[in-house]
């Protein structure tokens, strides 16, 4: 019996033991390839793969059902990262998308498909609708011939271009580089290399589905980059997921950064070094702090739901100088409309080397600037007939008050989100793939943060006193 196929907020997921198997990626390529070919017959598709295990086997198969479909169907020639792929459909005029198959920040023992459109973007909600309904309960079994492409050098040569090579050079940086054991190993470290900067890589030349990586660049995941930052009197380390596309960093003093810092941090060099301008394209998820310097640097904020589709698609509308998530994932308009953790990196690098301050300086005139928050996350699983009930029950939700906090907003855009008048908050998600539901808080201190979560999840199990 053939699984449902469900995408959730960045392509399907599945255990490689369980549901990701030759089927039912076929099935999906079917589904992809009789898209494109009706909306852009005979048009280029590229496919991509990283590290991980059995990501090679899948693209090879996805890359001959789209051929069969009479799409000119391009595999890369070696493993590639995310962005690498997703640039090279958005800047060949003959693409219709791309699929990458990839384990991405997920642990080991998964696989993602990932469909990115000929601009660049992640497939919108229309699409994969389109996609789930039609998709048939069987492949065809039919695979067509495909050709393999080096897409690495053009990419990253635009991304190089992209940053000042000769304040990079010329500030003699030393950084740790972890790409965690995916597909940015060797050309991030590299391309850093060839701009002049010391790079110490670690967690090359494995697969990031071993036993001690889990490839996303969120703590405890990153220790290992936090003791060689110190080890080695690094200014910075530079954490990519397992595709690239996500990032995390580490200050010269082994202090985890997080992403919303790290956005903050390249929203300012994009204003005050580049004089860019835009709107700044936030999920419901995102922390204050990014939001207080996009108002100070006279960027407009919008705020949409979680998953980096809904900022895509406002970068497509145009106006926007970058977008990003909570999960690591940073878009800026001007090089395509998703995410690029190898090109954030780089920014990093820029922006040391203008200010001639280590990554920790930079993250400490910031929170002197804007405030410190401290920010927090928590899964919380139950049983399926219990999150579909919160899921039903939840657009309902209007509490009077959170830990004695009268809200001053309310949305049910993406979940429920309480939003006070001291600018902490308080969020709660279910997952639209799986009985989790997930909890965001920020508050002025860790005691504050943490007994919004604590009561984010008591309202989840239905124990809140409303």
């Amino acid at each position: 019996m053939c699984a449902i196929i469900h995408f959730g907020t960045d392509g399907w997921r599945a255990r490689v033991d369980e549901d990701f198997t030759a089927d039912n990626v076929a099935r999906i390529a079917d589904a992809v390839g009789e898209l494109w070919q009706k909306t852009n017959p005979g048009k280029t598709v590229y496919i991509g793969f990283d590290t991980r295990p059995l990501a090679s086997e899948f693209a090879e198969l996805a890359a001959g059902v789209l051929a069969a479909h009479g799409l000119d169907a391009v595999l890369a020639s070696r493993p590639v990262p995310t962005p690498a792929l997703t640039w090279a459909a958005a800047y060949d005029g003959e693409a219709c998308g791309a699929l990458m198959v990839t384990g991405s920040h997920h642990p080991q023992g998964y696989l993602c498909l990932k469909i990115r459109m000929g601009d660049g973007s992640t497939a919108n909600q229309d699409v994969i609708e389109e996609l789930e309904e039609t998709m048939a309960p069987e492949p065809m079994g039919i695979e067509g011939q495909y050709h393999t492409a080096d897409i690495i050098p053009d990419y990253m040569q635009a991304v190089a271009s992209f940053v000042d090579a000769e304040a990079i050079r010329a500030a003699h940086l030393r950084v740790v580089v972890d790409p965690m054991g995916g597909a940015a190993q060797g050309y991030l470290a590299d391309l850093l290399r060839e701009l002049g900067v010391e790079a110490h890589e670690i967690h090359a030349g494995q697969a990031s589905d071993q036993e001690d990586i889990c490839p996303d660049p969120v703590e405890p995941w990153v220790d290992a980059c936090e003791r060689t930052v110190i080890e080695d009197g690094a200014c910075a380390g530079l954490v990519t997921d397992g595709d690239a596309d996500r990032i995390g960093a580490v200050d010269e003093r082994g202090r985890y950064i997080h992403p919303h810092q790290i956005m903050a941090l390249v929203l300012g060099d994009l204003v005050q070094f580049r004089n860019l301008e835009g709107r700044v394209v936030v999920n419901l998820s995102c922390s204050t702090l990014v939001r207080r310097i996009a108002e100070a640097l006279g960027c407009r904020v919008t705020v949409k739901p979680v998953g980096f589709k809904y900022i895509a698609a406002e970068m497509k509308k145009g106006g926007v100088l970058i977008g990003g998530e909570e999960a690591g994932g940073i878009g800026i308009a001007a090089h395509m409309p998703e995410r690029d953790g190898i090109l954030a990196c780089l920014i990093l690098c820029e922006l040391m080397a203008k200010t001639d301050a280590p990554l920790g300086v930079l993250v400490d005139q910031l929170e002197d600037s804007f405030g410190k928050t401290s920010y927090g996350r928590r899964d919380l699983r139950l049983e399926a007939e219990d999150a579909e009930t919160l899921r039903t029950l939840l657009p309902g939700v209007n509490p009077k008050s959170i830990c004695g906090k009268v809200p001053q907003n309310v949305s049910h855009m993406d979940g429920l989100r309480l939003s006070f008048e001291d600018d902490t908050w308080l969020l709660v998600r279910p997952s639209g793939t799986e009985p989790v539901v997930r909890v965001y808080a920020e508050g002025f201190s860790v005691e504050e943060r943490d007994e919004l979560l604590d009561a984010g999840c008591a309202l989840a199990r239905g124990t809140y006193p409303l």
